[in-house]
């Protein structure tokens, strides 16, 4: 008799995915899997200019699509009931989005301006402690919050810039969460994947050299997928993490435990 075919990680899932750029984001990733594993979603991309190209990706994968800037509270705060309206409820959230200001971003961290800096963490980190305020309602029975990070949070990535001490909040925001949430169920995690080519990644000077260096350094003697990547989220999302909370975890071919 052939074995029962495994349930999906995330079957019956409801969740909210923000960052959704091209089909090269991390978030779109992330939201191609969840699909795949089961979950109903709701998702965002930046604006009304971003969602004439994303709304295709969406709707490919049949899931609701809202415009948010994180920049502006009200939208935040839209996008969650919105998904709530449409959901009924969150077992889990996905915040794949992260910026700072070009012209800071390419600048020495020195050098970086206090406007800059600010809406560098508006945006990349504390964005990630106001969704989880507006979502953690909502995820009666617990769940999980999963955020994006990158090696520079915990070492000076040459041309990472503001962005490294930028992650390196949103990672210790990570532990705080955990400490605060834990008692409701709901689980907090930063994933760190290594260096992949997105929209957002081609913001930093020097980023093939960044991947090449990645590359050479890692013990798999390769960069990550994003599929890799998706599928790391999708686990942290499900059920079977349910013992794990407050952690950075790696996805980037081993570079980080590389001197």
């Amino acid at each position: 008799m052939n074995a029962a075919p495994a349930a999906a990680l995330l079957d019956g899932k409801k969740g909210l995915i923000l960052g959704l750029a091209n089909e090269h984001s991390i978030a779109y990733g992330c939201a191609r899997e969840a699909r795949g594993q089961g979950a109903d979603l709701v998702t965002s991309c930046l604006n009304e200019k971003a969602y004439r190209f994303v709304e295709p990706l969406a709707r490919s994968l049949d899931v609701a699509l809202y415009a948010c800037d994180v920049e502006k509270p009200d939208e935040l705060q839209a996008l969650v009931e919105h998904a709530v309206e449409h959901l009924g409820r969150l077992d889990f959230v996905v915040h794949s989005i992260a910026w700072a200001p070009l012209e800071d971003l390419h600048s020495p961290v020195i050098d970086s301006s206090s406007v800059g800096f600010a809406r560098a963490m508006e945006v990349s980190c504390h964005s990630f402690a106001r969704l989880a305020q507006l979502c953690a309602p909502h995820m009666r029975d617990g769940g999980s919050l999963v955020t994006m990070s990158y090696l520079g949070a915990a070492e000076a990535v040459p041309h990472y810039g503001l962005m490294g001490p930028v992650k390196a909040a949103l990672e210790s925001l990570v532990r705080y969460l955990a400490l605060e949430l834990g008692p409701r169920g709901i689980r907090v995690h930063a994933v760190s994947p290594g260096p992949i080519l997105t929209r957002a990644a081609s913001g930093i000077e020097a980023f093939d050299e960044l991947m090449s260096n990645a590359q050479r350094k890692a013990p798999l003697g390769r960069l990550v997928t994003l599929e890799e990547i998706a599928r790391l989220n999708a686990f942290l999302c499900s059920d079977a993490a349910s013992g794990m909370t407050g952690q950075t975890i790696f996805v980037d071919a081993g570079c980080h435990a590389v001197a």
